[in-house]
């Protein structure tokens, strides 16, 4: 889609009057636009350590629910960062983290990282992150996590949502409950969405299909499944919804126009970052 349009589109779709002066936030396009541009392919490089062609974006599947994704600009952002993504120097512009359990955080990101957003604040009061970096604006949607003792944390968990070349991508971190209603337009259109499939830890398997049908988005990714079961029951309860695309890669790369016709389920293979020898 034609960017002065997207932008005409937004300008049209604010009502007057509805920021206020002091909030001069860059609006969020995923709430305000509800649709996407089909009827093409995904693109496919050698390597994570290569540009990101223009207009794309590269999402490598690296472990767990640690993805990274890669900008034209060069920018690095990491999802549910445990403070290691494989053999690389590498540090990243951003990372987002959840706290359900330690293989979705740290509490000693490396000072060097520009942006370490944590997915949660004081104990029940969630926390609220619009983070706008010009070529990405990074939010999150606060959402409950279950506690070891059986309680309840409310907003202890966030939905991160990354928006780029146009793409609305989005990750249900450590999910542990069906978004409401004001939590699914709070998160908007997500073109791209990463699902925890293990049918427990997080969510039952029947409330995962529940949110991946409303949600609709183009890209499902699976993530947080610990063995080929999970992920295969996952894909038998979707397959009739969803056109079922398995990768013999860690990674993919896409962009607005690349968007498959119909809803996708996209497996990666995850893999830890090593940087080139060449």
């Amino acid at each position: 889609m034609d960017r002065l349009l997207v932008t005409l589109l937004i300008a049209l779709l604010i009502p007057a009057g509805g920021v206020s002066a002091q909030d001069t936030r860059r609006p969020s396009h995923c709430i305000a636009i509800a649709d996407a541009t089909p009827h093409a392919h995904f693109i496919q490089k050698a390597s994570w350590t290569d540009p990101v062609p223009e207009y794309s974006v590269r999402i490598n599947y690296v472990a767990h629910a640690s993805f990274l994704l890669q900008t034209p600009g060069g920018l690095n952002i990491a999802t549910d960062f445990t403070g290691f993504l494989g053999n690389t120097r590498m540090i990243p512009d951003v990372v987002t983290m959840n706290h359900a359990h330690d293989t979705h955080w740290t509490a000693f990101p490396d000072p060097a990282i520009p942006h370490a957003l944590p997915g949660w604040g004081p104990f029940g009061e969630g926390i609220d992150h619009h983070l706008d970096l010009g070529e990405v604006l990074i939010r999150n949607v606060s959402t409950d996590i279950r506690s070891w003792q059986g309680g309840v944390e409310e907003k202890g968990n966030s939905i991160f949502i990354f928006e780029v070349e146009g793409l609305c991508i989005g990750h249900l971190g450590h999910l542990h409950h069906e978004p409401s209603d004001a939590q699914y337009a709070a998160i908007g259109r997500l073109d791209v969405v990463m699902v925890p499939v293990d049918g427990g830890y997080t969510l039952p398997r029947e409330t995962v299909v529940r949110i991946v049908d409303r949600l609709r988005s183009s890209v499902v990714i699976p993530m947080h499944w610990f063995s080929g079961g999970a992920l295969a029951a996952f894909l038998g309860e979707v397959q009739d919804s969803f056109v079922i695309d398995r990768r013999d890669t860690s990674f993919l790369e896409l962009s607005l126009r690349d968007l498959p016709p119909r809803p996708t389920v996209v497996v990666l293979r995850p893999e830890w970052l090593r940087d080139s020898t060449e």
